[in-house]
């Protein structure tokens, strides 16, 4: 992967940067405020380099306010295909919702302090550089308290597995979780997408049904 990194912190800055090289991936470049993240992504992008990650701290230099999350949003807006992974010490909803609209690219949004295992982060990365959404259980909870529309059809265990897809989690790995087998799952999964309108052969079903969960109370 080929990754771009801005965080105020140099301990934290470097700290992610040596993670991701050391698992065999390219940093591009890095960034310690929000104008910074906008213009080395700009550069590399101009140079002909598209990054398929990312990751940005939501309070930054200079506002220390949502500079870093604002620098993101104009990012995903110019370029829509971009992947982000938004790192925060914050439960924020209305943060990750800013990026449930529009682009193409992946997503992600986790809490610094919950991610415990460097493989887990990995694999997060992996998830929004393919497109993918990938959003802390936390955060999506309280995204999610105010579901409405098709989701209301939805079973409890449907919602048990769309809450998990919303993690990013693979059937086998929601089969685990549940302690469900994976024929289980699999027809959860299918009567998830029949009953929010996604058919087979509808582009992006999971990413879908993951965007219809998470937006859901919105409307």
């Amino acid at each position: 992967m080929k990754i771009i990194v801005a965080d105020d912190s140099a301990l934290l800055r470097e700290g992610i940067i040596g993670l991701v090289e050391r698992q065999g991936h390219d940093v591009l470049a890095s960034a310690e405020d929000a104008p910074g993240l906008v213009s080395v992504t700009a550069s590399a992008i101009a140079a002909g380099t598209i990054p398929d990650v990312v990751i940005a701290d939501v309070r930054m230099p200079p506002g220390m306010a949502t500079d870093g999350l604002d620098a993101a949003v104009d990012l995903r807006e110019t370029y829509p295909e971009l992947g982000i992974m938004i790192l925060s010490q914050y439960v924020a909803p209305a943060y990750a919702s800013r990026f449930l609209t529009g682009g193409v690219g992946g997503f992600g949004y986790l809490l610094k302090d919950r991610v415990a295992k460097v493989g887990d982060f990995m694999r997060s990365l992996t998830v929004v550089a393919s497109g993918g959404i990938i959003i802390d259980p936390e955060v999506a909870g309280q995204l999610a308290q105010a579901r409405s529309g098709p989701l209301d059809s939805l079973t409890p265990r449907e919602r048990d597995v769309l809450a998990l897809m919303a993690e990013g989690l693979s059937n086998s790995q929601i089969s685990a979780k549940l302690y469900l087998s994976g024929g289980a799952v699999s027809k959860y999964v299918a009567s998830v997408f029949l009953k929010l309108g996604l058919p087979v052969g509808e582009e992006n079903r999971r990413v879908r049904a993951v965007l219809a969960y998470l937006t859901a109370s919105r409307s």
